[in-house]
């Protein structure tokens, strides 16, 4: 006979194994102010953020969040106070920035 805590933990697991994840949704830019969404950047070192309602970017700190081929990009986003504000940088092609491909 099994237990009542052995069969609500294996019910537990059944259950959570069948649902999966929550994904949880992206910070946003527009919803947050300069200073925050900076700190997040800095904080994370590469971090992926919504920067409108069908956009978003991966922010880096710096070029060691880039690939070896890629460099860096000031990245200047909307945020709550700052129509303009420096969140961090961009990771782009070393041998193609300049070329209209951005």
């Amino acid at each position: 006979m099994i237990g009542p805590l052995r069969f609500a933990l294996g019910s537990l697991a059944a259950f959570a194994a069948s649902h999966g994840a929550v994904a949880q949704p992206r910070p946003a830019t527009p919803a947050m102010a300069c200073a925050a969404a900076a700190d997040l950047v800095t904080r994370s070192g590469a971090i992926v953020l919504t920067t409108g309602p069908f956009t978003y970017a991966r922010f880096v700190r710096d070029a060691g969040f880039c690939s070896i081929a890629e460099t860096t990009k000031p990245a200047f986003e909307l945020t709550l106070d700052n129509p303009k504000c420096f969140v961090g940088y961009l990771c782009r092609d070393k041998f193609n920035e300049g070329n209209n491909r951005d």
